[in-house]
């Protein structure tokens, strides 16, 4: 859990999306690619969401590649066996260098993956374990895992469109729906929607051309944004503070801060363990968006633009 300065919210959610992800897979990549997996040591039982294969066939093994399938860290070794690594929300890796101390508690470590030339750690942060590993074999199987979304950054224009008008939901909803886009989640999809100058409660089919002209540039735009801002972050070393919370986001996680576009105090919508954030003034002409809990409370008090705050 982590709380923004000025902002009376404790924000829950922070699963890595596809900008953090990115810049988990680059490090991994320079790190481990073409080296050879000594052993892998499960800490806790509970992260192993598999059986055969057994997940001590890839001791000795080398790894091929590192890819991404959603938020999904995929580790590829030889005879199409894939480790499968997913951080789900309080999930982290951590690299450390022969005798660099782990500087964690041993409650937070998942599982450890010893190479000759340094140990990658897999910690997580609570107590609902959500986090998971899974050793799968043979290509099919890892497919059957992608939930079938289109990647984000390498769809054109008029693909961004059919799969966003596949399903008449809100735009917020459809961004985040991983069975539609790959990779985006509560955060940057703020961020997106904000940047696109449009509502999250606006339902992708009424979207005109030139809306969805503006927000397929938006969210190509905002994530090649935020993968160049993470890289330069991390300077090479691996990434360790990996959140969804930035300094420099705009709207997320930022309920009363001012917008960075107009200084209006930036609003939320909370709902179930998500919360969305949003500029009144950005991006629905100035008028609020109801909150369920607080505009049940205020009833006719509740305020219905930015203007009668």
């Amino acid at each position: 859990m982590q709380a923004v300065a000025g902002s009376t919210l404790i924000l829950r959610n922070a699963v890595p999306e596809l900008p953090d992800v990115s810049i988990y897979i680059e490090a991994l990549t320079e790190r481990i690619v073409g080296r050879r997996l000594d052993r892998v040591s499960l800490r806790s039982p509970f992260v192993l969401r598999s059986v055969d294969p057994a997940l001590e066939t890839i001791n000795g093994a080398t790894v091929r590649a590192v890819r991404r399938i959603g938020k999904r860290i995929v580790l590829a070794f030889d005879h199409e066996l894939f480790l499968v690594i997913h951080l789900m929300i309080a999930g982290r890796l951590r690299w450390r260098a022969p005798g660099e101390k782990a500087g964690i508690g041993s409650k937070l470590l998942l599982v450890t993956f010893e190479f000759e030339h340094g140990t990658l750690l897999f910690t997580e942060a609570g107590s609902k374990k959500r986090a998971s590993i899974q050793l799968v074999r043979g290509e099919s199987t890892l497919r059957a895992l992608d939930r079938g979304g289109i990647e984000p950054l390498d769809v054109t224009r008029e693909e961004f469109r059919d799969v966003l008008t596949r399903e008449n939901h809100t735009i917020k909803r459809t961004l985040t729906d991983p069975r539609l886009f790959s990779g985006i989640g509560n955060a940057y999809s703020d961020e997106i929607l904000h940047a696109a100058r449009l509502s999250p409660l606006k339902l992708s089919r009424s979207l005109s051309d030139e809306e969805v002209d503006r927000l397929y540039a938006a969210t190509r735009s905002t994530l090649l944004d935020w993968i160049a801002r993470l890289r330069i972050d991390a300077g090479g070393r691996f990434p360790e503070k990996v959140t969804a919370f930035r300094d420099g986001m705009a709207v997320h996680g930022r309920f009363k801060l001012p917008c960075p576009v107009c200084g209006s105090p930036v609003q939320r919508i909370v709902y179930a363990d998500n919360e969305c954030n949003y500029c009144a003034r950005c991006q629905t002409g100035g008028r609020l968006l109801a909150d369920r809990s607080l505009s049940r409370l205020l009833k006719d008090d509740w305020p219905k633009s930015i203007d009668d705050l």
